[in-house]
């Protein structure tokens, strides 16, 4: 994860299942959820079908670093590579991302 998210000008739902075709609806809400991303989320106007713009930018910067984590999440990886993933955030995005990052992490090699 870097601190220029990638994502598609598509809805909520397809940025997170991206790669994962077969993914399940259960599956993608808990992976946002653990990302501290399903509340806003579900605030947006279409929910998870929501489409967010080219590179999210419908979204702030705290929202596209928890829809690439819950996309993290979604995909399972064992090798995470982090690069400084919150250092252009807000102080209160960064604590959301942060705690993002733990769930992320668990059972996970974090370089």
């Amino acid at each position: 994860m870097t601190q220029d998210t990638i994502l598609f000008n598509d809805t909520i739902a397809s940025n997170i299942t991206y790669g994962q075709p077969d993914c399940s609806k259960e599956r993608m809400y808990a992976a946002a959820q653990a990302a501290n991303a399903h509340k806003f989320i579900l605030e947006q106007s279409d929910g998870y079908e929501t489409v967010i713009g080219e590179k999210g930018a419908r979204l702030s910067g705290g929202q596209r670093q928890r829809l690439s984590i819950a996309r993290a999440l979604v995909k399972d990886a064992p090798i995470l590579i982090l690069d400084e993933a919150t250092s252009a955030l807000d102080s209160e995005s960064e604590i959301e991302v942060q705690q993002a990052i733990e769930h992320l992490m668990e059972n996970r090699l974090p370089l």
